[in-house]
């Protein structure tokens, strides 16, 4: 599976890219974020196992996602049923994606608590709230380092995973693999992406501020506005970036 390597230039790119994805079928792209994120907090919420299921399920449902930004790019049409397509593509493997992403934060956490004694992990799950003192308490900035650090690179190897294991048809490892890879590759490509993102929150987040200091009716509208565009955005992003590393994968039309 060949990755392209990118100048940093493009990660700029694929926010215009993602925004002009968006714009071709807003209420899609709005409607597949919104459900996936609906999707996993209903499975989040089960029962002793609901973070569990929810990590499972989360590549699949991803995946769905990519095969809806593919059929707007390409002007097919295609219905709210498309969020749950990732589950007929290679399911296997993605469940697979999933349990291997779910153990590698365990893994991550657990270096984590060996330098603040398990304090960011009660934190990230819900076992603990943050109060002043624990905020205040310096090992958990220098967990908080240790934690982005080793959780970087499974970010990375998780980060095109569900689309190489659903159209490339690769095995949980091999995707992983390769997402790794092709993440490494282009790393000035992502953060100059990763700085993108960054601004285009900031900006408007003063902007919204401003407006509010000046009539909290303005600075409201706004407020609910901006997420509801920025975030199917940023998922429309991700498929552009995909298929500017990648180029033409096809999906599995067989399912």
């Amino acid at each position: 599976m060949h990755a392209r390597t990118l100048p940093a230039s493009r990660g700029w790119a694929w926010i215009i890219e993602g925004f002009a994805l968006w714009k071709r079928n807003p209420a899609l792209i709005t409607f597949l974020v919104f459900g996936y994120w609906l999707c996993l907090l209903v499975l989040a919420a089960v029962p002793f196992i609901g973070q569990i299921l929810m990590s499972l399920a989360m590549p699949a449902l991803s995946l769905g996602i990519y095969n809806g930004c593919k059929a707007v790019a390409e002007k097919r049409k295609a219905g709210p049923e498309i969020l749950i397509s990732g589950f007929k593509q290679n399911l296997p493997e993605q469940i697979k994606i999933g349990g291997i992403y779910l153990a590698g934060t365990f893994v991550v956490l657990g270096l984590t608590a060996l330098v603040d004694g398990g304090v960011l992990a009660e934190l990230m799950l819900g076992q603990r709230k943050l109060d002043e003192a624990t905020a205040e308490d310096p090992m958990l900035s220098v967990s908080l380092i240790v934690g982005t650090m080793c959780s970087t690179p499974l970010m990375m190897a998780y980060w095109f995973a569900p689309l190489l294991a659903g159209w490339g048809r690769l095995s949980a490892v091999k995707a992983m693999f390769f997402s790794l890879v092709a993440c490494w590759r282009n790393w000035r490509a992502f953060l100059a992406y990763g700085i993108g993102l960054m601004l285009a929150v900031l900006i408007p987040g003063l902007l919204i501020g401003l407006l509010g200091l000046i009539s909290p009716i303005l600075g409201t509208l706004p407020a609910i506005a901006l997420p509801a565009i920025f975030i199917p955005v940023v998922f429309a992003s991700f498929y552009a970036n995909a298929s500017d590393v990648f180029g033409q994968i096809g999906p599995d039309e067989s399912a």
